[in-house]
């Protein structure tokens, strides 16, 4: 909105309160940095508890399957780091990487399914493979049009 639209003697109350939100944002992401790094070690813990905890009861593929979906967590937490750190040096947040996060999301779903406590239906199985594919294939979309982007900026 531009500044014609408010009343002159708002300007210095406008003005103020955008330097006010930009600060409150900069520690908003300051924040959210900190948490993101503090679970990269908690899921890092829970990975090793996983092992440890699998080794012991002596069933390493229920073990090894709930172990995975600790690391597919982890995946998640680095993909936001990554995304959070070319937000702070000034990029904009793309799109393409809430997709991916959101695939890490379901193909771990899928991966932690059979070692659940009730078995998955066919339908529960079906749901979360076909969100899955659903999100790759707009992941490729979105990959494939900034790649056309990407080609047509070049040439101008």
């Amino acid at each position: 909105m531009s500044q014609e639209h408010f009343p002159q003697e708002l300007n210095v109350i406008n003005r103020f309160t955008v330097k006010a939100m930009v600060w409150l944002n900069g520690i908003a992401h300051i924040i959210i940095g900190l948490a993101l790094a503090m679970s990269v070690l908690m899921f890092t813990w829970l990975f090793w508890q996983d092992v440890r905890q699998a080794a012991s009861a002596h069933n390493l593929v229920h073990g090894f399957l709930h172990a995975l979906g600790t690391l597919m967590l982890l995946w998640i937490i680095s993909a936001l780091i990554t995304a959070e750190i070319r937000y702070l040096r000034g990029s904009k947040l793309e799109v393409e990487t809430f997709i991916e996060v959101a695939m890490v999301v379901m193909v771990r779903k899928i991966i932690v399914l059979p070692v659940q406590d009730a078995s998955p239906t066919l339908e529960d199985l079906l749901m979360w493979v076909g969100g899955a594919l659903m999100l790759a294939i707009t992941f490729g979309i979105v990959r494939y049009s900034q790649n056309i982007d990407n080609g047509r900026g070049d040439s101008q």
